[in-house]
Parts: C-alpha cells; structure tokens; sequence
C-alpha cells in the first residue's frame, strides 16, 4: 500500500510517499516560497538502492502549481518512484484545527471540508492552506481517498478542567474558546514508540513527552491519552518558543498598545514573529543561539534559561497532574539534538527520582536512545519524532475501515 501524505502551508508544501507494505520511503518534497517570484523545490528520491536529492530554483505559482511539479517528480522517467498515480492508494493531510468537531483521522468528504471551514477562525493562518492541499489533491488524484488528521485531535482527551479558561462560560459554549493544543500528532508518534522502546504497552504508562523545535509543546499522557497539554487555544501559548512569545499576563496586551500606540496586528506580528528566544537574544535557531554563548552573549545564555526553566517547570507541574511518571521523552529538532537544553531541564530534579547519566545524553546517534542513569526512577528518553509517518499510519488505519466511493 502506497500512502502520499501532503502538509499544505500558507507558502509552502511538504510531501512524502511511503510505501507502507516494505515501510519505505520512496520519495520526498518540500517547495518553499509559493506565490513569489523565485521559489525552491527540493525533491529526495531512491534510487537502485542510492539516495538522490534535486534542488531546483523556479517560479511556484500557487499550490496548484506546486501539485503539479510534485506529480511531475513522481513520475518522471529519471526521477519518479511510481508509474502512474492510481499507484498511490490514499492520501494523507495535515490539518492544523479540527476543533472539538474531530477526535480521531476523517476521510475527507464535504461535511469534513466545511468543518474545516468552521474552524478557520481558529487557524487563519494554517486551516485555509491545509484544505487547498486537500482540494488540489482531489483535482489531481481523482477516486483517490483523502484523510484529514488533525494537530489537535489527540489532545481532545483532556478533562473539562484542563482544557477550559477560567472565563465567562458562555465563551466556551457559544465561541469554543477554550485550550485545544497542537503537535497532537508527534506526541502521539513518540509516546508511542516510547512504549515499543521500554517493552511496556501504552496502558501500563504515564509520559511527559517534549516537543522542543521552532514550535515548542509539551504533553501529560495517561494510558495512551493527554490528559494536558502546554499550548492553548492557538500555538501562540505554552512555552517560549523560536519566535513565539508562549504565555504571558493577558493584561499586557493593553499595556503594550497604550504605551505604544501599536495596533493589534502588529502586536500579534510581534508575540508571533519577534518574541521567544528571538526577543530575548535576536536568535531564533538554538545552534546559533549555543555559538552566541561561547563568545559570552549574555542576552544568549539567558534566552537558554529561561527556555529551560520554562520546559522544567511544565514537568514539575505535568508529575503532579499525572501523580506518576515513568519516562521523559524529547523529540523534535531541539529535543533530538541538544544535549545541553536536555541536560539543563533535567538537573536538580532528584526530587522526582530523575537522574541524567551525562555520557549517554551526549550521545550523537540519530535513532531513539535513553540517557537516564541507572539510579533514575524515571526513565529519559530521546525518540525522533515522524509526524508524517503517524499521519500516513492514521490514513491506513482509516481507509481500511472504510469503504472506496
């Protein structure tokens, strides 16, 4: 079974085609810059055995377009890894916002796409590209069955007192406004494999899982289901993150525009794009932010602790919403890869029988590996995250359930 599974940005398109029956990875893409002058397609494909990789600098029209040269890739006599599309038997996609509407992968149908619909003004940003990927795919793979699974369907297991603001009821009953989290499906991926990696299965476990990119999350999860989750109604709050200013006193909003006379886009420009650790030391990418440091940055060095004081108090607070916990688990780009940003959440934490062996953290491999000390009651974990392998997982899952139109 061939799954191609497409994540749809405001000017950008990821894809990815797995062949799910030999757990290959044929074939990936990713085109940037869509709808200005000069955009870049990076395409990675396999070839008799060998990795290839194209890069080609041109002009993306729009989505459509960027379909249209994806296709092209695919089956092109030297670059194509299939020989026509009714190859490829479902279609996964990335959507950013199901609301309260979705708690589990959709095959797509009108019903689902104006659902996503309702729920734009809960993703302006990212609802509105992720059902163009949706809509292009059915003009371009025709009969073929498309799945929507959603950031924010994993955390619709959390309680009422955990997903709700302490505001007027009638905000939640009549605007939904209430806490939805995102990253649903990387938290799912890791704890998941977590649970493959300690030989338990998810029922007999409680997990913290830490999502650490440019985006920034983290989980409480109890038997396979969140019961907690840092981001709120938006991506925008949480913790501090590449750009993202993460939670702060509401009352600031008002402050900020009446001392400064700035309107509330630019604020929501501002808390989205020029805040975190960028505000803090002007750096958004943690490598730069390291190599800042060693030539003694001190606004550096305090965007890294205030990073990873913010990550070590949402751990103190997830142990006392789980009572238990048996593993950390780090993933995403930070997460995977910086052994100092792991090491600074996890010292002075004894208290909750966490013991880092220092050796092991700085392990360099790029597969899943503990890094707990052989005292630790809790074990630590590092486990690459792969949304869109679960995302290809979900569409399976889905279309075997269902019945081809």
């Amino acid at each position: 079974m061939k799954i191609l599974v497409i994540n749809a940005g405001s000017s950008s398109l990821k894809y990815r085609l797995f062949n799910m029956t030999d757990g290959s990875t044929p074939a990936t893409g990713l085109l940037e810059r869509i709808g200005e002058k000069e955009g870049t397609l990076t395409y990675i494909f396999t070839h008799q055995g060998s990795e290839k990789k194209i890069v080609r600098k041109q002009e993306i029209k729009d989505h459509k377009h960027g379909m249209l040269l994806a296709i092209e890739f695919l089956l092109d006599e030297k670059t194509g890894v299939i020989d026509n599309t009714n190859e490829i038997d479902a279609i996964g996609h990335r959507v950013v916002q199901g609301g309260e509407i979705f708690s589990s992968a959709t095959r797509v149908n009108a019903k689902v796409k104006n659902a996503i619909v309702k729920n734009i003004s809960l993703a302006p940003i990212h609802n509105p590209a992720n059902l163009t990927g949706i809509e292009m795919a059915e003009q371009l793979f025709p009969n073929i069955p498309n799945v929507a699974v959603f950031d924010t369907e994993f955390h619709q297991t959390m309680p009422a007192k955990a997903f709700l603001y302490a505001l007027p009821y009638e905000y939640y009953s009549n605007l939904k406004v209430r806490r939805y989290g995102f990253h649903g499906t990387s938290h799912k991926y890791v704890a998941k494999q977590a649970a493959r990696h300690m030989g338990l299965s998810m029922d007999e476990l409680s997990l913290i899982t830490i999502h650490l990119g440019n985006g920034c999350s983290i989980c409480a999860i109890e038997k396979g289901e969140c019961k907690d989750t840092s981001m709120g109604m938006t991506p925008l709050g949480g913790l501090m993150m590449g750009t993202r200013v993460g939670d702060v006193d509401p009352a600031l909003i008002g402050y900020l525009r009446q001392q400064t006379g700035i309107d509330i886009d630019q604020l929501e420009t501002i808390l989205n794009k020029h805040s975190g650790l960028k505000g803090i030391c002007g750096l958004s990418d943690m490598r730069d932010i390291h190599d800042a440091c060693t030539r003694k940055d001190e606004k550096a060095r305090l965007a890294i602790e205030m990073f990873c004081y913010q990550i070590k108090k949402y751990v103190g607070a997830y142990t006392a919403v789980l009572n238990t916990v048996d593993a950390l688990i780090f993933t995403a780009g930070i997460g995977e890869n910086d052994a100092v940003v792991r090491e600074k959440v996890c010292e002075n934490l004894e208290c909750f029988g966490i013991h880092i062996d220092m050796k092991k953290n700085r392990n360099s491999k790029t597969k899943a590996f503990a890094f707990h000390a052989l005292e630790s009651r809790l074990q630590l974990w590092v486990i690459p995250t792969n949304e869109e392998l679960q995302i290809a997982i979900e569409t399976q899952k889905n279309i075997k359930n269902c019945d081809y139109e």
